[in-house]
């Protein structure tokens, strides 16, 4: 018989467990999905939590909105791929960053028509951003493995009027 193993947790400094609360100024979330149908509905969660969490409740129904239009436009263009959602408040307002797979088309006229089929896809995006007078985008993603970003910022005063559907 061998004798009984006896294990221990390494002891934690008291300094760890006081950390800064959460507030708006500490919003930084990222996170990868996969490119499926129930990816929007885990973004929209995600984003109602942290939400909640960084005291920026009253963003809720704009910000839900424009991450879950992000997210299903995403799993559109990648559908058998990854899609990454970033989530930043910064300067005022929340950064939502969405990256797909969809590499950009060489032929001129096909990334045309690939943009124009895109922009109609986040036609509701656009507006909801414009109501809480926000900006969007998308385009070409920088980072490696290529893909496209499409991108919002949702000023924190726009979007504390906004009221969405149901």
């Amino acid at each position: 018989m061998s004798a009984p193993v006896t294990v221990s947790a390494c002891p934690r400094s008291a300094d760890e467990w006081q950390t800064t609360p959460p507030s708006p100024d500490t919003l930084a979330y990222s996170f990868t999905l996969p490119a499926g149908p129930a990816s929007p509905r885990v973004a929209r969660a995600a984003a109602r939590v942290v939400l909640q969490i960084h005291g920026l409740a009253e963003m809720t129904d704009a910000v839900v909105q424009v991450v879950s239009e992000l997210a299903a436009c995403a799993c559109r263009f990648t559908p058998e791929s990854e899609v990454y959602v970033s989530l930043r408040y910064r300067d005022g307002g929340l950064r939502v960053n969405v990256y797909d797979g969809h590499a950009r088309h060489d032929h001129p006229r096909l990334a045309a028509a690939c943009d124009t089929r895109r922009r109609a896809a986040l036609r509701v995006l656009g507006c909801v951003v414009r109501a809480c007078q926000g900006e969007w985008g998308f385009g070409e993603a920088r980072e490696p493995g290529g893909g496209m970003r499409m991108w919002a910022v949702v000023p924190w005063r726009g979007a504390r009027g906004y009221v969405g559907v149901g």
